[in-house]
Protein backbone atom coordinates (compact mmCIF):
# COMPACT_ATOMS: atom_id res chain seq x y z
CA UNK A 1 0.00 0.00 0.00
CA UNK A 2 2.11 2.88 -1.27
CA UNK A 3 -0.51 5.40 -2.39
CA UNK A 4 -2.82 5.33 0.63
CA UNK A 5 -2.79 4.46 4.31
CA UNK A 6 -5.57 3.24 6.57
CA UNK A 7 -6.54 5.60 9.38
CA UNK A 8 -6.79 3.30 12.41
CA UNK A 9 -8.35 6.06 14.51
CA UNK A 10 -11.35 5.80 12.18
CA UNK A 11 -12.18 2.24 13.28
CA UNK A 12 -14.20 3.29 16.33
CA UNK A 13 -16.34 5.63 14.24
CA UNK A 14 -17.08 2.79 11.85
CA UNK A 15 -18.08 0.55 14.75
CA UNK A 16 -20.52 3.21 15.98
CA UNK A 17 -21.93 3.62 12.48
CA UNK A 18 -22.59 -0.09 12.28
CA UNK A 19 -24.33 -0.08 15.67
CA UNK A 20 -26.57 2.78 14.62
CA UNK A 21 -27.52 1.09 11.35
CA UNK A 22 -28.25 -2.16 13.18
CA UNK A 23 -30.56 -0.47 15.68
CA UNK A 24 -32.58 1.29 12.99
CA UNK A 25 -33.12 -1.21 10.16
CA UNK A 26 -35.56 -0.49 7.36
CA UNK A 27 -37.24 -2.75 4.83
CA UNK A 28 -36.63 -2.64 1.10
CA UNK A 29 -37.54 0.67 -0.54
CA UNK A 30 -38.38 2.10 2.90
CA UNK A 31 -34.78 3.01 3.80
CA UNK A 32 -35.50 6.74 4.18
CA UNK A 33 -33.78 7.24 7.54
CA UNK A 34 -30.92 4.94 6.54
CA UNK A 35 -30.39 6.99 3.39
CA UNK A 36 -30.51 10.27 5.32
CA UNK A 37 -28.01 8.89 7.84
CA UNK A 38 -25.58 7.91 5.06
CA UNK A 39 -26.01 11.34 3.51
CA UNK A 40 -25.34 13.06 6.85
CA UNK A 41 -22.08 11.14 7.27
CA UNK A 42 -20.94 12.08 3.77
CA UNK A 43 -21.85 15.72 4.45
CA UNK A 44 -19.78 15.66 7.65
CA UNK A 45 -16.82 14.26 5.72
CA UNK A 46 -17.23 16.83 2.95
CA UNK A 47 -17.91 14.18 0.30
CA UNK A 48 -20.42 15.03 -2.46
CA UNK A 49 -23.13 12.55 -3.42
CA UNK A 50 -26.40 12.21 -5.29
CA UNK A 51 -29.62 10.36 -4.53
CA UNK A 52 -31.04 7.79 -6.94
CA UNK A 53 -34.05 5.48 -6.81
CA UNK A 54 -35.51 7.54 -3.95
CA UNK A 55 -33.37 6.04 -1.16
CA UNK A 56 -30.16 5.07 -2.95
CA UNK A 57 -27.00 7.12 -2.43
CA UNK A 58 -24.27 7.33 -5.06
CA UNK A 59 -20.80 8.84 -4.55
CA UNK A 60 -18.56 9.62 -7.53
CA UNK A 61 -14.88 10.09 -6.68
CA UNK A 62 -12.79 11.39 -9.58
CA UNK A 63 -9.11 10.65 -9.23
CA UNK A 64 -6.45 13.30 -9.54
CA UNK A 65 -3.64 10.84 -10.31
CA UNK A 66 -4.18 10.51 -14.04
CA UNK A 67 -6.18 8.40 -16.43
CA UNK A 68 -7.63 5.13 -15.26
CA UNK A 69 -10.70 2.91 -15.38
CA UNK A 70 -14.18 3.82 -14.19
CA UNK A 71 -15.07 1.26 -11.55
CA UNK A 72 -17.90 0.82 -9.07
CA UNK A 73 -18.28 -0.54 -5.56
CA UNK A 74 -21.72 -1.59 -4.33
CA UNK A 75 -23.26 -2.19 -0.88
CA UNK A 76 -26.90 -3.02 -0.09
CA UNK A 77 -28.62 -1.04 2.69
CA UNK A 78 -32.00 -2.72 3.37
CA UNK A 79 -33.08 -5.10 6.15
CA UNK A 80 -35.46 -8.04 6.54
CA UNK A 81 -38.90 -8.59 8.14
CA UNK A 82 -37.45 -10.70 10.98
CA UNK A 83 -37.86 -10.34 14.76
CA UNK A 84 -34.36 -10.06 16.20
CA UNK A 85 -33.27 -12.55 18.87
CA UNK A 86 -29.52 -11.88 18.88
CA UNK A 87 -29.43 -10.44 22.40
CA UNK A 88 -27.08 -7.66 21.29
CA UNK A 89 -26.94 -4.50 23.37
CA UNK A 90 -27.62 -2.61 20.13
CA UNK A 91 -30.42 -4.86 18.86
CA UNK A 92 -33.05 -3.55 16.49
CA UNK A 93 -35.34 -0.91 17.92
CA UNK A 94 -37.89 -1.62 15.20
CA UNK A 95 -40.16 -4.52 16.03
CA UNK A 96 -40.15 -7.19 13.36
CA UNK A 97 -37.34 -5.66 11.29
CA UNK A 98 -33.71 -6.78 11.52
CA UNK A 99 -30.40 -6.58 9.72
CA UNK A 100 -30.21 -10.37 9.54
CA UNK A 101 -28.21 -10.51 6.31
CA UNK A 102 -25.30 -8.25 7.23
CA UNK A 103 -26.30 -5.26 5.14
CA UNK A 104 -25.48 -2.97 8.06
CA UNK A 105 -21.96 -4.37 7.76
CA UNK A 106 -21.85 -3.98 3.99
CA UNK A 107 -22.95 -0.35 4.25
CA UNK A 108 -20.39 0.45 6.96
CA UNK A 109 -17.61 -1.28 5.03
CA UNK A 110 -18.33 0.77 1.92
CA UNK A 111 -18.50 3.96 3.99
CA UNK A 112 -15.03 3.13 5.33
CA UNK A 113 -13.76 2.66 1.80
CA UNK A 114 -15.41 5.88 0.59
CA UNK A 115 -13.76 7.86 3.38
CA UNK A 116 -10.29 6.65 2.46
CA UNK A 117 -10.71 6.78 -1.32
CA UNK A 118 -11.85 10.39 -1.01
CA UNK A 119 -9.02 11.22 1.39
CA UNK A 120 -6.40 9.89 -1.04
CA UNK A 121 -8.10 10.88 -4.30
CA UNK A 122 -4.96 12.77 -5.32
CA UNK A 123 -3.38 9.32 -5.89
CA UNK A 124 -6.42 7.80 -7.54
CA UNK A 125 -6.41 7.03 -11.27
CA UNK A 126 -9.74 7.10 -13.02
CA UNK A 127 -13.08 7.27 -11.24
CA UNK A 128 -14.79 5.25 -8.50
CA UNK A 129 -18.58 5.17 -8.14
CA UNK A 130 -19.73 3.97 -4.73
CA UNK A 131 -23.32 2.72 -4.77
CA UNK A 132 -25.40 2.40 -1.60
CA UNK A 133 -28.22 0.33 -3.06
CA UNK A 134 -31.74 0.00 -1.62
CA UNK A 135 -34.11 -2.89 -2.08
CA UNK A 136 -31.77 -5.84 -2.58
CA UNK A 137 -34.11 -8.13 -0.65
CA UNK A 138 -36.99 -7.01 -2.89
CA UNK A 139 -35.47 -8.34 -6.10
CA UNK A 140 -35.11 -5.36 -8.35
CA UNK A 141 -33.43 -2.22 -7.03
CA UNK A 142 -30.20 -2.98 -8.87
CA UNK A 143 -32.14 -3.14 -12.13
CA UNK A 144 -33.92 0.09 -11.23
CA UNK A 145 -30.61 1.87 -10.66
CA UNK A 146 -29.22 0.53 -13.93
CA UNK A 147 -32.32 1.73 -15.75
CA UNK A 148 -31.74 5.16 -14.18
CA UNK A 149 -28.17 5.23 -15.52
CA UNK A 150 -25.99 4.21 -12.57
CA UNK A 151 -23.58 2.41 -14.92
CA UNK A 152 -23.32 5.39 -17.29
CA UNK A 153 -21.95 8.96 -17.40
CA UNK A 154 -19.18 7.90 -17.30
CA UNK A 155 -19.55 4.31 -18.41
CA UNK A 156 -18.59 1.88 -15.64
CA UNK A 157 -16.14 -0.82 -16.71
CA UNK A 158 -15.96 -3.00 -13.61
CA UNK A 159 -18.07 -3.44 -10.46
CA UNK A 160 -17.27 -5.18 -7.15
CA UNK A 161 -19.34 -6.18 -4.12
CA UNK A 162 -18.83 -8.34 -1.05
CA UNK A 163 -21.14 -10.29 1.24
CA UNK A 164 -20.51 -11.37 4.82
CA UNK A 165 -20.33 -15.14 5.02
CA UNK A 166 -20.69 -17.27 8.19
CA UNK A 167 -19.14 -20.34 6.54
CA UNK A 168 -15.64 -18.84 6.30
CA UNK A 169 -13.20 -17.87 9.09
CA UNK A 170 -13.32 -14.30 10.36
CA UNK A 171 -11.35 -11.94 8.13
CA UNK A 172 -10.76 -14.42 5.32
CA UNK A 173 -12.41 -14.22 1.93
CA UNK A 174 -13.96 -16.71 -0.49
CA UNK A 175 -13.71 -16.05 -4.20
CA UNK A 176 -14.08 -17.81 -7.55
CA UNK A 177 -14.41 -17.11 -11.24
CA UNK A 178 -17.56 -18.03 -13.10
CA UNK A 179 -20.90 -18.60 -11.35
CA UNK A 180 -21.13 -17.54 -7.70
CA UNK A 181 -24.89 -17.32 -7.13
CA UNK A 182 -27.89 -18.63 -9.01
CA UNK A 183 -30.59 -16.95 -11.03
CA UNK A 184 -33.92 -16.77 -9.21
CA UNK A 185 -37.16 -16.92 -11.19
CA UNK A 186 -40.62 -17.39 -9.67
CA UNK A 187 -43.85 -18.98 -10.82
CA UNK A 188 -47.52 -18.95 -9.85
CA UNK A 189 -49.68 -21.80 -11.15
CA UNK A 190 -53.47 -21.66 -10.93
CA UNK A 191 -55.01 -25.09 -11.55
CA UNK A 192 -58.63 -25.18 -12.65
CA UNK A 193 -60.71 -28.29 -12.16
CA UNK A 194 -64.40 -29.00 -11.52
CA UNK A 195 -66.08 -28.96 -8.14
CA UNK A 196 -68.19 -31.81 -6.84
CA UNK A 197 -68.93 -34.06 -3.88
CA UNK A 198 -66.06 -36.14 -2.56
CA UNK A 199 -68.38 -39.18 -2.52
CA UNK A 200 -68.66 -38.96 -6.32
CA UNK A 201 -65.11 -38.18 -7.53
CA UNK A 202 -65.93 -39.36 -11.07
CA UNK A 203 -68.20 -36.35 -11.51
CA UNK A 204 -65.56 -33.76 -10.65
CA UNK A 205 -62.00 -32.82 -11.62
CA UNK A 206 -59.86 -32.63 -8.50
CA UNK A 207 -57.55 -29.61 -8.69
CA UNK A 208 -55.75 -30.73 -5.52
CA UNK A 209 -54.83 -34.09 -7.04
CA UNK A 210 -53.65 -32.35 -10.21
CA UNK A 211 -51.55 -29.98 -8.08
CA UNK A 212 -49.98 -32.93 -6.29
CA UNK A 213 -49.22 -34.56 -9.65
CA UNK A 214 -47.57 -31.38 -10.91
CA UNK A 215 -45.41 -31.10 -7.78
CA UNK A 216 -44.34 -34.73 -8.13
CA UNK A 217 -43.70 -34.39 -11.88
CA UNK A 218 -41.47 -31.36 -11.36
CA UNK A 219 -38.93 -33.65 -9.69
CA UNK A 220 -38.75 -35.64 -12.93
CA UNK A 221 -38.57 -32.40 -14.91
CA UNK A 222 -35.67 -31.17 -12.76
CA UNK A 223 -33.66 -34.37 -13.05
CA UNK A 224 -34.17 -35.63 -16.57
CA UNK A 225 -34.03 -32.92 -19.21
CA UNK A 226 -30.62 -31.36 -18.59
CA UNK A 227 -27.03 -32.27 -17.67
CA UNK A 228 -26.99 -33.55 -14.07
CA UNK A 229 -23.78 -31.58 -13.50
CA UNK A 230 -25.71 -28.37 -14.17
CA UNK A 231 -27.33 -27.23 -10.87
CA UNK A 232 -31.08 -26.66 -10.89
CA UNK A 233 -33.63 -26.30 -8.10
CA UNK A 234 -37.40 -26.12 -8.59
CA UNK A 235 -39.32 -25.74 -5.35
CA UNK A 236 -43.03 -25.29 -4.62
CA UNK A 237 -43.20 -23.40 -1.34
CA UNK A 238 -46.87 -22.47 -1.11
CA UNK A 239 -50.08 -24.37 -1.87
CA UNK A 240 -53.56 -22.91 -1.52
CA UNK A 241 -56.83 -24.68 -2.34
CA UNK A 242 -59.91 -26.46 -1.14
CA UNK A 243 -62.88 -25.40 0.97
CA UNK A 244 -63.96 -28.50 2.86
CA UNK A 245 -62.83 -32.06 3.45
CA UNK A 246 -65.72 -33.56 1.51
CA UNK A 247 -65.67 -31.22 -1.49
CA UNK A 248 -63.66 -31.69 -4.67
CA UNK A 249 -61.61 -28.51 -5.09
CA UNK A 250 -62.07 -26.72 -8.39
CA UNK A 251 -59.07 -24.43 -7.95
CA UNK A 252 -55.59 -24.72 -6.46
CA UNK A 253 -52.73 -22.23 -6.49
CA UNK A 254 -49.07 -23.24 -6.40
CA UNK A 255 -46.27 -20.74 -5.79
CA UNK A 256 -42.64 -21.61 -6.23
CA UNK A 257 -39.12 -20.65 -7.20
CA UNK A 258 -36.63 -21.84 -9.82
CA UNK A 259 -32.87 -21.56 -9.27
CA UNK A 260 -30.47 -22.08 -12.16
CA UNK A 261 -26.87 -21.14 -12.84
CA UNK A 262 -26.17 -20.75 -16.54
CA UNK A 263 -28.10 -18.30 -18.76
CA UNK A 264 -28.75 -20.92 -21.44
CA UNK A 265 -30.16 -23.31 -18.83
CA UNK A 266 -32.34 -20.55 -17.44
CA UNK A 267 -33.79 -19.83 -20.86
CA UNK A 268 -34.32 -23.52 -21.56
CA UNK A 269 -36.23 -23.97 -18.29
CA UNK A 270 -38.66 -21.23 -19.16
CA UNK A 271 -39.26 -22.62 -22.65
CA UNK A 272 -39.98 -26.12 -21.31
CA UNK A 273 -41.61 -25.40 -17.93
CA UNK A 274 -44.84 -23.77 -19.13
CA UNK A 275 -45.83 -26.44 -21.71
CA UNK A 276 -44.75 -29.22 -19.33
CA UNK A 277 -47.00 -28.02 -16.49
CA UNK A 278 -49.88 -27.34 -18.89
CA UNK A 279 -49.64 -30.87 -20.28
CA UNK A 280 -49.71 -32.48 -16.81
CA UNK A 281 -52.87 -30.54 -15.94
CA UNK A 282 -54.56 -31.45 -19.23
CA UNK A 283 -53.68 -35.12 -18.74
CA UNK A 284 -56.02 -35.21 -15.75
CA UNK A 285 -58.76 -33.07 -17.23
CA UNK A 286 -57.78 -29.71 -15.78
CA UNK A 287 -56.20 -26.48 -16.93
CA UNK A 288 -53.17 -24.60 -15.66
CA UNK A 289 -52.68 -20.85 -15.91
CA UNK A 290 -48.98 -20.14 -15.40
CA UNK A 291 -47.45 -16.81 -14.48
CA UNK A 292 -43.67 -17.07 -14.95
CA UNK A 293 -41.68 -14.17 -13.51
CA UNK A 294 -38.17 -13.53 -14.82
CA UNK A 295 -36.31 -12.57 -11.66
CA UNK A 296 -32.66 -12.09 -10.77
CA UNK A 297 -29.84 -13.17 -13.10
CA UNK A 298 -26.97 -15.32 -11.83
CA UNK A 299 -23.74 -13.68 -10.73
CA UNK A 300 -20.96 -14.72 -13.11
CA UNK A 301 -17.59 -13.44 -11.93
CA UNK A 302 -15.15 -12.18 -14.54
CA UNK A 303 -11.60 -13.59 -14.44
CA UNK A 304 -9.85 -10.20 -14.66
CA UNK A 305 -11.96 -8.61 -11.91
CA UNK A 306 -11.47 -11.65 -9.67
CA UNK A 307 -7.70 -11.53 -10.06
CA UNK A 308 -7.65 -7.84 -9.13
CA UNK A 309 -9.68 -8.50 -5.98
CA UNK A 310 -7.50 -11.48 -5.20
CA UNK A 311 -4.39 -9.29 -5.49
CA UNK A 312 -5.90 -6.61 -3.26
CA UNK A 313 -7.00 -9.13 -0.64
CA UNK A 314 -3.58 -10.75 -0.67
CA UNK A 315 -2.01 -7.42 0.25
CA UNK A 316 -4.44 -6.85 3.13
CA UNK A 317 -4.99 -10.31 4.64
CA UNK A 318 -2.31 -12.49 3.02
CA UNK A 319 -2.68 -15.16 0.36
CA UNK A 320 -3.20 -17.85 3.01
CA UNK A 321 -6.53 -16.27 3.97
CA UNK A 322 -7.94 -16.37 0.44
CA UNK A 323 -10.22 -19.37 -0.07
CA UNK A 324 -11.30 -20.68 -3.44
CA UNK A 325 -15.06 -21.20 -3.33
CA UNK A 326 -15.68 -24.76 -4.42
CA UNK A 327 -19.27 -24.47 -5.55
CA UNK A 328 -21.96 -22.03 -6.59
CA UNK A 329 -24.57 -20.91 -4.06
CA UNK A 330 -28.15 -21.52 -5.17
CA UNK A 331 -29.09 -18.37 -3.30
CA UNK A 332 -29.53 -15.18 -5.32
CA UNK A 333 -28.42 -11.55 -5.11
CA UNK A 334 -29.56 -8.80 -7.43
CA UNK A 335 -25.93 -7.83 -7.93
CA UNK A 336 -26.49 -10.25 -10.82
CA UNK A 337 -28.05 -7.35 -12.75
CA UNK A 338 -24.73 -5.48 -12.49
CA UNK A 339 -22.72 -8.57 -13.41
CA UNK A 340 -24.95 -9.05 -16.44
CA UNK A 341 -23.87 -5.66 -17.79
CA UNK A 342 -20.18 -5.21 -16.92
CA UNK A 343 -17.13 -7.12 -15.71
CA UNK A 344 -17.68 -7.98 -12.05
CA UNK A 345 -16.42 -9.67 -8.92
CA UNK A 346 -18.65 -10.69 -6.01
CA UNK A 347 -16.78 -12.22 -3.09
CA UNK A 348 -17.46 -13.56 0.40
CA UNK A 349 -16.00 -12.03 3.56
CA UNK A 350 -15.77 -14.54 6.40
CA UNK A 351 -17.27 -13.90 9.85
CA UNK A 352 -17.06 -17.34 11.52
CA UNK A 353 -15.19 -17.35 14.83
CA UNK A 354 -13.68 -20.39 16.53
CA UNK A 355 -15.68 -21.85 19.42
CA UNK A 356 -18.66 -19.62 18.61
CA UNK A 357 -21.85 -20.56 16.85
CA UNK A 358 -22.13 -18.84 13.47
CA UNK A 359 -25.78 -18.28 12.66
CA UNK A 360 -26.70 -18.35 9.00
CA UNK A 361 -27.94 -15.42 6.95
CA UNK A 362 -31.61 -14.52 7.58
CA UNK A 363 -31.48 -16.11 11.05
CA UNK A 364 -33.04 -14.18 13.95
CA UNK A 365 -29.78 -14.57 15.92
CA UNK A 366 -27.46 -13.58 13.08
CA UNK A 367 -24.50 -11.50 14.30
CA UNK A 368 -20.94 -10.73 13.26
CA UNK A 369 -17.80 -9.44 14.94
CA UNK A 370 -17.30 -5.77 14.03
CA UNK A 371 -13.56 -6.40 13.59
CA UNK A 372 -14.38 -7.58 10.07
CA UNK A 373 -15.52 -4.06 9.05
CA UNK A 374 -12.09 -2.43 8.59
CA UNK A 375 -10.81 -5.60 6.92
CA UNK A 376 -13.52 -5.41 4.27
CA UNK A 377 -13.07 -1.67 3.83
CA UNK A 378 -9.30 -2.07 3.40
CA UNK A 379 -9.76 -4.75 0.71
CA UNK A 380 -12.15 -2.53 -1.27
CA UNK A 381 -9.85 0.46 -0.90
CA UNK A 382 -6.76 -1.48 -1.95
CA UNK A 383 -8.68 -2.88 -4.94
CA UNK A 384 -9.28 0.70 -6.07
CA UNK A 385 -5.65 1.81 -5.69
CA UNK A 386 -3.82 -1.19 -7.21
CA UNK A 387 -4.42 0.17 -10.74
Amino acid sequence: MTSWEWDHTFDEELFEIRKHLHQYPELSFQEYETSKYIQSLLDNWGIPFKVMADTGVVVDIFGEGGDGPNIALRADIDALPIHEESGLAFSSKREGVMHACGHDGHTTILLGAVYHIWKYRHSLKGMVRCIFQPGEEADGAAKLLIDQGVLQNPEIEEVVALHLWPKLPLGSIGIKTGPVTAACDDFDITIKGKSGHAARPHEGIDAISIGAEIISSLQYFTAKWKDPADPLVIHVGKVEGGNARNVIADKVRLEGTIRSVWPETRLGIKEKFIPFVSEVAKRYGGEADIDYDDGIPPILNDTVAVERVREAAGTIIGAGNINELSSVSMGADDFGFFAEKVSSCYFRLGIREEHKEAYDLHHSKFHFNEKVIPIGAKILTEYVFIR
